[in-house]
């Protein structure tokens, strides 16, 4: 067997936020256990040394779920989900708070782990990395009879190398390019490693749903169903011209390379973040008018968070945005570019002012948001621009909505 030019290999922690948890709770193990709950969810250790749990069927409110265990998944119980539909699947499953301070330690402690055995990372998230391992020693040593030994021992010393470092597990999808290893690592999770060389796409990709490739999405998976293309196969074995036909040139040509399993992408080592954001649901619908105040409070906090966001990043930016989601899930975004970058929370507060009165508040709000786009390092900004008001006092014309 030829080994490919290039070895990229995809990481993706097992069920992240819920195994970190299970660090903190391994009594827990095995049990159906749901990330997503509020502080008031946390356990709490009784006198006689036992454990109190919130219960999924006692939530009320908006909330999501962030993740959930194995066992709560086996439950039709999955990301992104919202809580109270979760209870009806799952009502006995523990329901734990987020903690994200803790996410990112073990975020920081995985990646590296990995960097110590393969220094060319591609950071991805919070729970998942890219890495390049066509030049890592030994990865193209045959192993007995078995010419990918190799790249199976480098995958098996980075597992060995995370779980170490962090107690946790992942999957490993390796193949020659990153779509292909995408999909490769959710096909034996968790904790399993998998190696596929572009002679095993007709076996293994092919027979998959249209949704296993990442970029397609609900709209596209849709559309390629109506059109009788349920499985990757369908769209490899489709006439290119045709896909074009129907999906554009650029799309339609991406759909006919995806299925095939090509990909020239390169692991990039470093990108600059385009945008940053901070957004909250509420656990009830509000009021612009009847809760002003506390509307005003959460976009302080939301604004100040974004500031100690860019301060920590050293960035500053030009363009504000907000997100508004009212009662129906109707989502209004509005954006305000100014004349210089700002980071401040209170040049932030005002942009957000801005933005906040060119929307109509006939309906009860359920989200709110802000993002500040259009970055530059803070380092290339002179501090006298800094400041949108330069130390003035907003116009009463300009002052927030609330």
């Amino acid at each position: 067997m030829q080994q490919p030019p290039r070895w990229i290999a995809h990481l993706d922690m097992d069920a992240f936020y819920a195994s970190v948890e299970l660090l903190r709770y391994p009594q827990l193990k095995g049990q159906a256990v749901v990330i997503g709950g509020r502080r008031a969810d946390a356990p709490q250790q009784l006198a006689d040394g036992s454990w109190r749990y919130a219960r999924l069927r006692d939530y009320t409110g908006r909330g999501v779920v962030t993740t959930s265990t194995y066992a709560a998944r086996d439950l039709g119980v999955f990301s992104a989900m919202g809580l109270m539909k979760a209870a009806l699947r799952a009502p006995d499953a523990i329901l734990l708070p987020a903690d994200f301070d803790s996410y990112r330690k073990y975020s920081r402690l995985f990646k590296t782990a990995v960097a110590e055995v393969a220094p060319l990372v591609e950071d991805r998230g919070i729970d998942e990395i890219y890495i390049d391992l066509t030049d890592v020693p030994g990865v193209r040593d045959a192993v007995g009879h078995d010419p990918l030994g190799g790249v199976k021992a480098v995958a098996r010393e980075i597992k060995n190398s995370v779980g170490r470092a962090t107690g946790l597990t992942c999957s490993i999808g390796i193949t020659p390019n990153k779509l292909l290893s995408k999909i490769a690592s959710e096909l034996d999770k968790p904790d399993g490693i998998t190696v596929l060389t572009m002679d095993d796409i007709p076996k293994h990709v092919w027979p998959l749903g249209v949704r296993k490739i990442n970029g397609i999405g609900p709209k596209a998976s849709e559309k390629l169903i109506k059109l009788g293309l349920e499985t990757v196969g369908d769209i490899a074995a489709a006439d290119p011209h045709w896909l074009i036909e129907q999906f554009g040139a650029s799309y339609g040509e991406w759909l006919h390379n995806a299925s095939h399993g090509r990909d020239s992408r390169a692991v990039v080592t470093h990108s600059e973040p385009v945008s940053i954001s901070r957004e909250t649901t509420f656990e009830r619908d509000l009021h612009a008018v009847h809760d002003r105040v506390l509307l005003g409070g959460i976009m302080d906090e939301l604004c100040e968070s974004l500031a100690r966001d860019l301060a920590r990043k050293r960035y500053a930016g030009k363009t504000v945005g907000i997100k508004l989601r009212f009662e129906g899930f109707v989502t209004v975004t509005r954006d305000q570019t100014l004349k210089a970058p700002i980071l401040s929370a209170a040049d932030i507060r005002h942009a957000v002012g801005l933005c906040l009165k060119r929307v109509t508040f006939d309906k009860r709000l359920r989200l709110m948001g802000v993002r500040i786009g259009n970055l530059v390092h803070a380092s290339q900004v002179l501090p006298a621009t800094l400041t949108l008001a330069q130390g003035q006092p907003p116009a009463a014309e300009n002052l927030p909505l609330f």
